[in-house]
């Protein structure tokens, strides 16, 4: 079962701070973990990223999430209709703006994006749907996004465009498996997942 994220981070204490503020906590009962790494994230594109529900004063909503230590960022995403940003440590997500598609709430974390290309997007479907928990709720062009009720606030988008491959991803997927084994694992594309026991 999906149960959370982790995000690997050089100030443990600030990033958690940071992000308990930027979801408010709703986060559909998802845990957002930091763990301590010595390493700054580099520059490249995370293959994991969130995005945060900008709500009906979504303008307000990134001053807000700047204010919090965020910062605007470009990473070759051209005009789109929401907002790009990073985290104080240089992870990038997202801030959706009123009627985006799929969006079931005004605030908060509302989708967790992994990086798929079109070649993996079946394998990491039916691999996902199988450790989360999730199920399929749309199937489109632009990718696959699973929910753990139809009804629950919080999706697993998995799409093109997909961010190379270069490093450990910082930003990871975290699941239970009772009597399973714990520790860190690789999904059908090869991204590193936690496992906790």
């Amino acid at each position: 079962m999906l149960t959370g994220i982790v995000i690997d981070a050089v100030d443990v204490v600030g990033m958690e701070r940071f992000w308990r503020g930027a979801t408010q906590g709703r986060t559909d009962g998802l845990r957002l973990r930091c763990v301590p790494t010595g390493q700054p994230k580099g520059a490249y594109k995370n293959r994991l990223h969130l995005d945060l529900a900008g709500g009906p004063d979504w303008k307000a909503e990134v001053e807000r999430l700047l204010a919090l230590g965020a910062s605007r960022v470009d990473i070759g995403q051209g005009e789109v209709p929401w907002d790009v940003l990073a985290d104080p440590e240089g992870n990038e997500f997202c801030v959706l703006r009123p009627g985006h598609p799929g969006v079931l709430a005004d605030s908060g974390l509302v989708a967790i994006c992994l990086d798929v290309t079109e070649e993996e997007r079946e394998a990491q479907s039916v691999f996902w749907q199988a450790q989360a928990g999730w199920q399929s709720v749309e199937s489109h062009d632009w990718g696959v996004r699973l929910r753990r009720t139809p009804t629950s606030t919080v999706s697993l988008v998995m799409g093109p465009p997909a961010a190379e491959k270069a490093v450990r991803n910082r930003v990871r997927l975290e699941v239970s498996r009772t009597g399973g084994e714990p520790g860190e694992f690789v999904d059908a594309g090869g991204n590193e997942f936690q496992v906790s026991g």
